[in-house]
Formats: structure tokens, sequence, C-alpha cells
């Protein structure tokens, strides 16, 4: 299983996440329906898919790797989890 995240920056540089959806690996046409799905009216989106079995997990994927050396924060609208630093 790999778990999608969706979401958009904000306007203070921040990464909020709204949804997380669990996806069978290799499931290209669920993630981009999903990921279509998304309202991107402000071109702000973010979506990323990351091959872990859990939100917590890819928050903290979502953190490291999009938002630590941002100087931003990762918000979770999804679940609440707060990534470690």
């Amino acid at each position: 299983m790999s778990t999608l995240l969706l979401g958009r920056w904000d306007h203070g540089g921040n990464l909020v996440i709204e949804e997380s959806h669990q996806v069978e690996d290799g499931d290209q046409d669920t993630i981009d329906g999903l990921v279509d799905d998304q309202d991107n009216d402000d071109g702000m989106a973010w979506a990323c898919a990351f091959d872990v079995g859990s939100h917590s997990a890819a928050v903290q994927r979502a953190y490291d790797e999009s938002v630590r050396d941002q100087g931003g924060r990762l918000i979770d609208e999804a679940e609440g989890f707060d990534p470690a630093d």
C-alpha cells in the first residue's frame, strides 16, 4: 500500500495536508483520479504519493522532503499528526 497526501501551500509558505488516501502500489489511475478531483483554482495545490502504509509515516516524509528546509510548517488537517523535526 501507498499513502497519497493531498493538500496545498498556504500564503505563509506552510504545507497544509487536507486529505489522505490509501492506494494500491502502482495504481496510477486511482492516484490520477484523486489528484484530478483536487481543487486547484489558486495554483497552490500539492499532492504526493509515498510508498508507506500509514498516514503518519507519509506526513513525516512530506515534512522531511518538502518542508523542513524551506522554513515553513506542515499542518495536518486530515488527521492532526505533528511531524518531528
